[in-house]
């Protein structure tokens, strides 16, 4: 079973678009889209949720629900000058991106899914970068792997930049260990087909090897030999941020193999976030999704050719799914003050399991804790 036979989809009709988190774009569009997917269930739909006892306690937990292993073995191997894990909020303590994990992490971390076990999850593999130190990874995997052996997983997805599966010897194992571990996609990070221009927005520390285009691009068609590869492209000011370079985005795709793109918006922020310079530049930098998409469907190359197949209703996110000839675009966007606002509600919609042992329903390493860690471990 996967996720898609959990999420429902319905015709799209007038009354239904205008309730959603994207009904301004859905009403500006030149173009139908047929379906919605109702990632985010109704809270009065019972069948949409779960009664899981974590911890002692009985939480109400939504259906699907992803679990991520946050990682944060070491530092980045990037420093994208937009990136979540360093925005900083107001009274939140330490980040998780700051904490790393000691020699307890990994009996936490079965501790924990023990916890989960009879619970259907999702893999989602993010934080840091997961891939920059392969030995972590490998015995992440290996416990998820024993745990999805005695309880339901529905869909195993990894988020990366790519860093680790661009060094050769390392790259090849770990894609035949994704592989063997059942990888439903990765999303790969590349916002720019420029590879200059890339490494300007995503900042790769000295000598690795990830920024050059040849190793990416090796790296690339390696990978879509043996995984579903869908790369994605944050739109900003100084990279992708108009339509002619969304559709040279996906050329240059096109000829890598890759037939799956994602464009994502910066996510709208509120105010529990400090002013960093992280804050500041996307704000400075930031182009609006439904400006970007109204400049495709403006432009003939683009039009003539583009089809909508979907809009998906998630927790704190909308997207819009269509086909480009033969590959899938996805134009999405995000609200950080929605994400609170559900994380707080008292049902838990996201399960993160952080570096200090702690099992949340939350980014943060100390809010909405389901289950404490036994021991300070990072």
């Amino acid at each position: 079973m996967s996720e898609r036979n959990v999420i429902p989809i319905q015709p799209l009709t007038g009354d239904i678009s205008a309730s959603l988190f994207a009904a301004p774009v859905l009403a500006a569009l030149s173009k139908s889209v047929p379906t919605v997917a109702f990632r985010a269930p109704d809270p009065a739909d019972d069948e949409r949720w779960r009664r899981h006892n974590i911890g002692g306690r009985v939480h109400r937990i939504a259906q699907p629900v992803t679990f991520t292993p946050y990682a944060s073995a070491q530092p980045c191997s990037a420093r994208c000058r937009f990136c979540s894990e360093t925005l900083l909020e107001t009274g939140g303590g330490r980040p998780s991106s700051a904490l790393r994990p000691g020699p307890g992490y990994f009996a936490a971390l079965e501790r924990a899914l023990e916890q989960l076990r009879g619970l259907p999850l999702s893999y989602s593999l993010s934080g840091l970068e997961t891939t920059d130190d392969a030995a972590w990874m490998g015995a992440m995997l290996d416990i998820l792997a024993q745990h999805a052996a005695l309880s339901p997983v529905l869909n195993r997805v990894l988020y990366t930049n790519g860093a680790g599966l661009a060094v050769t010897q390392q790259g090849e194992a770990l894609t035949e260990r994704l592989a063997g571990f059942g990888l439903d996609w990765l999303e790969l990070s590349r916002h720019h087909f420029d590879a200059a221009t890339n490494q300007s927005i995503m900042r790769f520390r000295p000598g690795v090897q990830v920024q050059y285009q040849q190793a990416f691009s090796a790296m690339v068609r390696r990978l879509a030999g043996r995984l579903n590869v869908k790369l994605v492209c944050i739109i900003q000011d100084g990279g992708v941020a108009q339509a002619e370079a969304v559709l040279r985005y996906l050329e240059w795709a096109h000829a890598l193999g890759v037939r799956s793109v994602i464009f994502r918006e910066f996510s709208k922020l509120d105010e529990s976030y400090k002013d960093n310079v992280t804050a500041r530049y996307i704000g400075k930098a930031r182009i609006s999704m439904d400006g970007l998409l109204a400049q495709c469907l403006a432009t003939a190359e683009f039009a003539d050719s583009f089809v909508f197949e979907q809009v998906t209703e998630g927790y704190y996110f909308w997207n819009l799914i269509g086909r480009l000839r033969d590959m899938q675009v996805t134009f999405e966007a995000s609200d950080y003050s929605q994400m609170h606002r559900q994380h707080g509600s008292g049902d838990v919609y996201k399960l993160v399991f952080h570096a200090n042992g702690n099992l949340c329903a939350d980014w943060n390493p100390e809010r909405h804790v389901l289950l404490a860690g036994e021991t300070t471990i990072g």
